[in-house]
């Protein structure tokens, strides 16, 4: 009479380990850059909600809205209190010094730079991204990077 045995041999277990560790090394390079891409189209979305806002209050007040380091302003409504890796957000001015106006208003000539960086501890602390808008034209996005981290994030948004 032979004794059948149940369960499996220490090859086929080493086997199964194997290839469960070939599957690890290729995913989870796969899965960082898929959550980078996240966080940066987070953003993005962020910075175009951003100029929306900005560019219907340039039609009715005739000028940008300045903000530092702000979530939420109530009269671009726009509120990033809700992400999960970009909460804050900046507006800032960059001035042709040539053709400053004495009223202090901000012309169409001019150009405004939003940027928004990601939360401390999201994962996203590296990352930064900043938008800059003439007055006329398409927004340039023009800065999306993780210092030190290797691959330009820009790079990833567009596919290249």
């Amino acid at each position: 009479m032979v004794k059948q045995r149940k369960g499996f041999t220490l090859v086929e277990l080493i086997i199964v380990i194997v290839i469960v560790g070939i599957l690890s090394i290729v995913a989870v390079p796969v899965y960082k850059g898929y959550t980078k891409k996240a966080m940066a189209t987070e953003a993005k979305a962020l910075l175009g909600a951003i100029l929306t806002a900005e560019k219907i209050y340039f039609v009715e007040h005739g000028n940008f809205k300045v903000l530092d380091h702000t979530n939420y302003d109530k009269d671009l409504d726009v509120d990033s209190r809700g992400n999960k890796y970009f909460t804050s957000w900046n507006a800032s001015l960059i001035w042709n010094t040539s053709s400053i106006p004495s009223t202090g208003k901000v012309g169409p000539a001019d150009r405004v730079l939003f940027t928004t960086t990601g939360n401390q501890g999201s994962g996203a602390d590296l990352i930064s991204m900043a938008m800059l808008y003439s007055g006329t034209g398409t927004p340039t996005l023009f800065e999306a990077y993780e210092p030190g981290g290797g691959e330009s994030l820009v790079s990833i948004l567009s596919g290249e």
